[in-house]
């Protein structure tokens, strides 16, 4: 068994690891560590989880009783986390943060999305940095063309995301009364999570230079995320549809359908649904995720099986919550 421990426990993410962790067979959670919620029971904190486990928080982290530790913490907090603490060599780590999704030389962290670098986190990897949601749902939809040098023009993204997207702490638009019945833009074109996609793109495309155009946009819903991927192609769809079944055809959780895909098929999976359409010239990708799952905690269980050999889909058999 795959002895696991969690920091960072009270939030979203975490809520949706404990979940998964709990019901997958291969793995003992041990602990789940929050400073502020140390002796409450967690699911006090995590409601959903009430009658399915029994544990309490705690302020300790014991690592000898685990194998693989899972940061859930806020962003820059991890590495200040890891850098105060003595963790073993062998403690394979999954952070949800953004501190080391930039393979900038600073660490030894592999970038953790497995339809791109499912062979180095196999082959040896220690620590993994899952990647952001919204980069998530958008390097999906380009990966097949970058892998074939097909990106050769301005890339344009609007995406729209659920309010869990936020994080478990309120703020002015994270409100109900605010965010229900609303829409509503926010960090257009500078959004953090363009550096990760940039950097996957290039490493499968180094002449890979043109503009990404972002609109992030606030949805009045609760979780999942649905991405608008449109770029200029000469490449006739047929040809287009043959790249993208054969990139992911190995791939466990990432699937191209003839159907505009809903929300609703991939909330509370670790699905990426893709759909490509073709009009004067232009290729539109469309993909959906869950935020929460394919986005962060499902993800984060991926990496877990990948980096201790397991298979891929153990754990993560999840139906999507349409009705």
């Amino acid at each position: 068994m795959i002895r696991a421990g969690i920091i960072g426990g009270a939030g979203y993410t975490a809520g949706e690891l404990i979940r998964l962790l709990i019901n997958h067979p291969d793995v003992e959670l041990q602990w789940v560590h929050s400073s502020s919620n140390a002796g409450n029971l967690i699911a006090d904190v995590h409601q959903g989880l009430i009658g399915d486990t029994y544990m309490r928080f705690t302020d300790q982290t014991d690592w000898s009783a685990i194998d693989v530790l899972f940061c859930c913490t806020p962003h820059g907090e991890t590495r200040r986390f890891l850098s105060a603490v003595q963790v073993p060599d062998d403690l394979r780590i999954v952070d949800l943060s953004t501190d080391f999704r930039i393979e900038d030389g600073t660490h030894d962290f592999v970038y953790g999305l497995p339809e791109l670098n499912r062979k180095r986190i196999v082959r040896g990897a220690r620590h993994v940095a899952n990647p952001g949601c919204f980069a998530t749902a958008i390097q999906l939809a380009l990966l097949p063309m970058a892998a074939h040098l097909m990106l050769n023009s301005d890339i344009h993204v609007t995406a729209i995301t659920g309010s869990t997207g936020a994080g478990v702490k309120p703020s002015a638009t994270s409100h109900f009364s605010w965010r229900n019945d609303n829409v509503s833009i926010y960090k257009p074109f500078r959004h953090q999570h363009l550096a990760e996609i940039r950097q996957s793109l290039s490493t499968l495309q180094n002449s890979f230079t043109a503009p990404i155009d972002f609109i992030p946009v606030r949805g009045c819903f609760s979780r999942g995320i649905m991405a608008a991927v449109y770029f200029d192609t000469p490449i006739a769809l047929d040809e287009i549809r043959g790249i993208y079944d054969e990139y992911y055809s190995d791939h466990s959780f990432t699937f191209v359908t003839d159907k505009n895909p809903d929300l609703k098929d991939v909330v509370n999976t670790n699905k990426c649904l893709l759909h490509l359409d073709k009009v004067d010239g232009k290729l539109l990708v469309t993909s959906v995720i869950d935020n929460l799952v394919k986005g962060a905690s499902g993800q984060a269980v991926h990496n877990m099986n990948l980096l201790f050999g397991l298979q891929e889909r153990v754990g993560l058999n999840l139906k999507p919550s349409a009705f």
